[in-house]
């Protein structure tokens, strides 16, 4: 796996420095979130049986300084494991590690819009093992992504977060088990075709 480890620190060291000068600017809130999912599935029938399951946490910490403006530090994990009925087995794992920056509005006392900007480092690799063999994809490079969102206040900043997806572009360095390597990039447009919820506090 080539990993561009100079890019990412530069990346991860200019978020830091962002993040830092936006703390020195004015005393705020410090705003802890994030949300953790869990998913499993069986299909069978007298042909086929197939059983997945899907974990999924993602955190986020930030400093709010000022009233519409946070910056801070995100993670996002994911991990798929499909098993079928011939043996064979299918492995996703996806981790990214990067920063923030939200612009939230607020529509009333309770409801608020906000919107993300995160950019950060991803990792991913696809395992498929079957009788002929196993196979893999071992991906990195970085991902930047806009996650619009609405916040509900149930109580002294304390709420839930609901999104419907977004805009995601990410740029990846591809190794795979034949020893090829070869470059992606792509854009995901999934604005209304997805839906998660998070919990978010700020102290």
């Amino acid at each position: 796996m080539n990993l561009n480890t100079n890019n990412m620190k530069k990346m991860l060291l200019i978020l830091a420095m962002a993040v830092c000068s936006y703390a020195n600017a004015q005393k705020g809130s410090v705003l802890v979130m994030g949300s953790v999912s869990y998913n499993s599935q069986k299909n069978s029938n007298s042909n086929f049986d197939n059983k997945q399951n899907v974990f999924a946490i993602q955190p986020k910490i930030g400093y709010q300084f000022h009233e519409s403006w946070t910056a801070g530090i995100e993670g996002n994990f994911i991990n798929i494991k499909q098993n079928s009925f011939e043996g064979s087995q299918y492995k996703d794992r996806v981790y990214e590690f990067g920063g923030f920056v939200r612009y939230l509005k607020p529509l009333s006392t309770i409801f608020s819009a906000y919107a993300d900007l995160g950019v950060g480092y991803h990792n991913q690799k696809e395992t498929n093992t079957n009788t002929m063999g196993q196979y893999y994809d071992d991906s990195d490079g970085f991902y930047a992504r806009i996650t619009p969102a609405i916040f509900i206040d149930i109580s002294k900043g304390f709420g839930l977060n609901f999104n419907i997806g977004g805009l995601q572009y990410t740029s990846l360095n591809n190794d795979t088990a034949s020893g090829t390597s070869f470059k992606t990039k792509a854009f995901a447009f999934n604005f209304g075709q997805s839906f998660s919820v998070g919990l978010s506090k700020n102290f």
